[in-house]
């Protein structure tokens, strides 16, 4: 087995796969955004296991990289991040509905909910991006593959050209932080 040349691999594939990037979804999506932010409106974040990380860093990136001193503020967190509520409702309904039962009691029409998933199948995703949709919300997506389920949910359906898992959640936190620095710019040259 050959390391450098696997390691070579997997960077190149990788970069390849991010020169296929989606740029009008990724621009629809920021627009929502920064929609979002002007309106006041909650934006809330999930996902699973290294999605949940993304997830995650996502709402982190969008409560501090995103605070311009004198401008208006993102209202932004992850629903993977509080850990007693989280398994909670997974013990005590079903891992499935754990952000749905959040999106319950925090979310409201005109809100925007962001989610991450490598196979665009978690059933507690779907299942959050289908409630989202019912109360109004409006649902981004980050996937793969061919988007799964998430996809048809989705008003905004940002799919990383990629099958491997690895290569999709590497392919989402560039991409995440792609919309933070321009985002930035945009809300830095916005008049006080």
């Amino acid at each position: 087995m050959n390391l450098t040349l696997n390691l070579t691999n997997y960077i190149q594939n990788t970069c390849g796969a991010l020169k296929k990037t989606p740029f009008d979804q990724l621009n629809k999506a920021a627009e929502v955004l920064l929609r979002a932010r002007r309106e006041g409106r909650w934006i809330f974040a999930a996902g699973n296991g290294g999605s949940s990380a993304t997830a995650s860093h996502f709402a982190n990136d969008f409560v501090k990289g995103l605070s311009v001193e004198g401008r208006k503020r993102f209202k932004c967190m992850a629903l993977c991040d509080g850990i007693p509520i989280l398994t909670c409702l997974a013990n005590d309904f079903d891992y499935s509905l754990c952000f749905t039962e959040q999106l319950k009691n925090y979310g409201s029409a005109g809100d925007v909910l962001v989610v991450y998933s490598g196979s665009g199948n978690s059933p507690n995703v779907v299942n959050a991006a289908r409630l989202a949709r019912e109360m109004g919300m409006t649902v981004i997506s980050f996937t793969g593959r061919d988007g799964g389920k998430l996809h048809a949910l989705s008003d905004v359906g940002c799919i990383a050209p990629s099958d491997c898992m690895e290569e999709i959640e590497d392919i989402h936190m560039v991409w995440e932080h792609a919309l933070v620095v321009c985002m930035r710019e945009i809300i830095r040259s916005e008049k006080e």
